[in-house]
């Protein structure tokens, strides 16, 4: 597998509007968890919510308008994200690039909200468009509309490890030659569907989450968009961070409990490096999983401890912005590669003690003024579906 550029990247959550919001979060380690303000819930509900008003979609796709679609377009005109993205498609051509994301829950929050409609007046909304907000690929249909892309453009959704997983897919794309820049990332909201669900599992806490602590007792959802632009590598983007390998694997121990001893993890784990020609002892930091459930951040510590040992830095990030499910491998990855860009190994906010069972490298605080040339960021979802990104500096950084 050849590296791929990863020449910009932009993301909207809890911590804000921007990825200047992002960074400063990873920076401060604080978290941006609160009381959940959407909807109601017959519980508490500590939830990653992004506050403010999302940008309204253009009339003539307002067949698509839904929170998931608003947060989407959030993050495109973020920044300058959406300027380079345009110019890439007038460089190579709109059949020469791809859109694939990734989403667990798509636009079920609008179809709850139609569908509560439908108990009281016994019809639909007239404005509600099943295909265009609810099926799984809508999303990315609405980004590709948007932007009158032609390419290949489909979804992921593979639970907890869809938006990394939209990386490797990327990447297969590019390799391949059917696209010359691929527009990747997850995009998830809040829904009553997802709280009830986790909530009937017993896994949601009901405070700010705690990663790998020996206290943790359940996670908190979040909702947010992550996009990322990749490209073949060229001259033009030698001074990009590069994306080596997304190593995958499904291990199908549980529907929804991981394999006891994280095996399908390591494997994925190691498959990235494999493809990559890289060993353990290469990588810098690793970004964990780390949902702050017993069994998940368990079974993930043993299989960190079995690829990497005991030395390799480890943090996780949902104690900041809650777990974004469909959204964030994406938003992790685009983490890990904001600590890369300014030399700081994040902590892991909630960790107060950590587990005496792991015999890992949990950073509790961050350190800045650390160099990372090479990072993993992991992503392991329900099914035991797992992915696992390798990321690096770029050509450049990495020549010198």
């Amino acid at each position: 597998m050849r590296p791929v550029a990863i020449t910009e990247y932009q993301c909207v959550s809890a911590a804000g509007a921007e990825i200047s919001a992002l960074l400063s979060a990873v920076v401060e380690n604080q978290t941006r968890l609160a009381p959940l303000q959407l909807f109601n819930v017959p519980f508490p509900a500590i939830v990653g919510e992004v506050t403010g008003v999302l940008p309204e979609i253009r009339d003539e796709l307002k067949r698509y308008d839904c929170r998931n679609a608003r947060l989407a377009l959030a993050a495109l005109e973020a920044g300058h994200f959406r300027s380079s993205v345009e110019a890439v498609i007038e460089w190579y051509g709109t059949d020469r690039i791809g859109v694939v994301i990734g989403t667990s829950t798509s636009g079920i929050y609008n179809s709850e909200s139609a569908y509560r409609f439908f108990v009281e007046h016994r019809k639909m909304p007239d404005d509600y468009r099943f295909m265009h907000r609810h099926f799984i690929h809508a999303t990315a249909e609405f980004l590709a509309s948007e932007l009158a892309i032609t390419g290949p453009c489909y979804a992921v959704s593979t639970a907890c490890s869809t938006s990394a997983k939209t990386l490797a897919v990327a990447q297969r794309l590019i390799n391949s030659g059917l696209c010359d820049a691929v527009l990747v990332g997850g995009v998830d909201t809040l829904c009553r569907l997802t709280l009830f669900g986790f909530n009937s599992l017993e896994l949601v806490a009901d405070q700010p989450c705690q990663p790998m602590d020996e206290n943790r007792n359940g996670i908190n959802i979040g909702e947010a968009a992550g996009l990322l632009l990749l490209e073949t590598p060229s001259s033009d983007n030698a001074s990009a961070m590069q994306l080596l390998a997304v190593g995958e694997s499904c291990d199908a121990h549980h529907m929804s409990a991981p394999h006891p001893t994280g095996e399908g993890a390591a494997l994925a784990m190691q498959s990235a490096l494999d493809m990559a020609g890289l060993t353990a002892a290469q990588i810098d930091y690793v970004n964990l999983h780390a949902t702050a459930s017993r069994l998940n951040d368990l079974s993930e510590a043993q299989a960190i401890d079995n690829v990497f040992g005991s030395e390799v830095p480890c943090s996780g990030m949902k104690g900041l912005l809650g777990h974004t499910l469909g959204a964030c491998g994406a938003v992790e990855v685009i983490a890990t590669l904001l600590a890369m860009e300014y030399d700081i190994l994040p902590g892991t906010c909630g960790l107060q003690t950590l587990d005496p069972q792991f015999h890992i490298n949990v950073l509790a605080e961050p350190r800045p003024g650390t160099n990372i040339d090479y990072a993993m960021s992991n992503a392991f979802g329900f099914g035991g579906n797992n992915a696992s990104v390798l990321l690096a500096q770029s050509q450049q950084h990495l020549g010198s």
